[in-house]
């Protein structure tokens, strides 16, 4: 049996196009199912429906053979124990900082301010704010991350943006970018050794599927 571990919403359902390229279609609507494993019309394929940021622990202890997870998840979860053979160019978004739009950053990290930054993805705001030789102290939250500065919690946040609008419709500006983000594959490499025609075949269709795009 080969498990894929998937999240609900957009990577679920840009990772299906993929997944019929392989010659796999999942048979139930995850939208509309109570299960958490859900069959396809392969026998020995079937995809377990875990929370984003779990996806590459699934992966990485077992839980599941392979996975498809954003870059933010794996570079906070660390990567571990995973092969990561593909950049699926799917669920594609960016990493950015963002402030009120009244307040002037700039100016904050010219003066060497010490900024309070909320985000839930911590390493990356760390890492970004080291090699720019800004001092930070993170804030982590879950959700909602646009009150932080509203709310006089943070100075700013570090979170993904995909349109903006969210950011506007809360007078929030976005004033670096950070990273591109994208949807990796990752595997399990013990699942690699042990299982690897049917895995690696996936892999292969996968590939295809991403150099038509």
């Amino acid at each position: 049996m080969i498990t894929l571990a998937l999240s609900k919403g957009r990577i679920f359902d840009e990772t299906l196009p993929l997944l019929r390229a392989a010659g796999i279609e999942v048979l139930e609507d995850p939208e509309k199912s109570r299960k958490l494993i859900l069959p396809t019309n392969q026998s020995n394929v079937r995809v377990v429906l875990v929370r984003a940021s779990d996806v590459p622990t699934y992966v990485e202890y077992g839980g599941a053979d392979l996975g498809v997870t954003g870059l933010d998840t794996l570079i906070e979860h660390g990567g571990q124990g995973l092969y990561q053979p593909l950049d699926l160019n799917i669920a594609k978004c960016r990493m950015s900082v963002a402030v009120r739009a009244d307040d002037d950053y700039a100016a904050l990290v010219r003066t060497g301010a010490r900024l309070k930054v909320a985000t839930k993805y911590t390493t990356i705001a760390r890492d970004f704010f080291a090699t720019k030789g800004v001092h930070v102290d993170l804030i982590k939250l879950y959700g909602s991350m646009e009150l932080a500065p509203l709310t006089g919690l943070a100075d700013a946040i570090v979170d993904l943006v995909s349109t903006g609008n969210t950011l506007k419709a809360n007078h929030l500006i976005e004033v670096e970018r950070i990273m591109d983000i994208s949807s990796r594959l990752v595997v399990n490499q013990a699942a690699l050794k042990l299982k690897q025609a049917p895995i690696r075949a996936i892999i292969d269709a996968f590939a295809g599927a991403v150099k038509k795009d």
